[in-house]
């Protein structure tokens, strides 16, 4: 790497062994040794920090993944933040591949936007810049008075899909619902093949259940209300599951942004099954996969679910044979040394459609 002035440290904030892989990997990728930090976790469950090193007037990165725990994880980077922007630092990128709180980015019924909150909190902390990926909703960039780099990681999914799947040419892109058909419909374009819809899934939580839009609204008795008309009081109903697109014979690609609740992915699998699909891939860069996920993907239609090291997931794979795994440490460290550089960050987003 070059080197400007003031210099390069690189921190991991996580203290998970798994987490800190991908740290080391991208140390390596830059020639540069992980700068020395203690976080630990005392016996009242408060979150301690200590830099090792100085990072006066030095480009500070700190790599944080999300682990299980997630509030911990939330709290280690803010900490470790504020303790860089204290010792003088001159700038702060925070490095956070996967988005925590991402779902929650829209107002439910008396809920709140969480999503707008933790990027408050990251910059009152003292972040200058932020380098994530494939956010949930590209408008959380949003949310934030800094710049942040939103990072794909299709390119290396489509890598996998041309060099893993030898009969790559006779699969199907699947949207599991309406809402991912975009998604879908880029990556078919990109290697020249067809695309199916699964429309008429079961509601999930981010529905319009949630807000109450549902239902027909409540009149009150005994007051004088104006007769609503009747198409306002009809309830909203979802047809029964059809696929659109034939998949007969052929391998049926999912593709999400998310993996975590794995029931819609299991439900649009069986679909798939039913319509003729032959062999089932589910492919998506954040692998959550929460409570018992692998056990319901080893006992599945589903073939192979492969996700990126956006989030570690060894565990799960020791559980299920099923999940495959695909480095992105790649494009994270180029996009740490272009910022450190000074270089534009275009290059990154070269052939990458809007939709992903």
């Amino acid at each position: 790497m070059n080197h400007t002035e003031g210099g390069l440290v690189i921190f991991s904030a996580n203290s998970h062994p798994s987490s800190r892989e991908i740290s080391k990997r991208i140390g390596e990728r830059l020639g540069v040794e992980l700068g020395k930090v203690q976080v630990y976790q005392e016996d009242n469950r408060e979150t301690r920090v200590q830099i090792q090193e100085s990072v006066r007037g030095k480009d500070v990165f700190i790599i944080q993944t999300v682990s299980k725990d997630v509030n911990t994880t939330i709290m280690e980077l803010l900490i470790m933040v504020y303790a860089c922007r204290t010792s003088c630092a001159r700038s702060i990128t925070g490095v956070v591949p996967y988005f925590p709180y991402s779902k929650q980015c829209k107002m439910r019924k008396r809920g709140s936007i969480v999503s707008k909150l933790l990027a408050s909190m990251m910059c009152k902390a003292g972040l200058t810049h932020l380098i994530t990926m494939d956010l949930h909703q590209k408008e959380i960039q949003g949310f934030f008075n800094i710049p942040v780099d939103n990072l794909r990681a299709s390119p290396f999914l489509l890598q996998y899909i041309q060099e893993e799947i030898p009969d790559y040419r006779n699969a199907v892109i699947v949207a599991k619902s309406p809402a991912s058909a975009r998604r879908a419909q880029s990556f078919a374009e990109r290697l020249r093949l067809g695309i199916a819809v699964i429309h008429g899934e079961a509601q999930d939580a981010e529905s319009d259940l949630v807000d109450g839009r549902h239902s027909p609204p409540t009149i009150p008795r005994n007051t004088h209300t104006h007769t609503l008309p009747s198409y306002l009081l009809i309830p909203k109903e979802k047809p029964p599951i059809t696929v659109v697109g034939d998949v007969g014979g052929r391998i049926a690609i999912i593709v999400d942004d998310i993996i975590d609740d794995v029931d819609s992915f299991v439900a649009a699998a069986q679909t798939l099954k039913k319509h003729g699909a032959y062999k089932i891939f589910v492919m998506a860069t954040h692998g959550i996969l929460s409570s018992d996920a692998p056990k319901l993907i080893e006992e599945s239609a589903i073939d192979k679910v492969v996700v990126t090291n956006t989030i570690p997931h060894e565990h799960q794979k020791l559980q299920c044979v099923k999940i495959q795994t695909v480095d992105i440490s790649l494009i994270l460290s180029e996009a740490i040394r272009r910022i450190y550089n000074g270089e534009s960050m275009s290059y990154l987003f070269r052939h990458i459609g809007l939709e992903d």
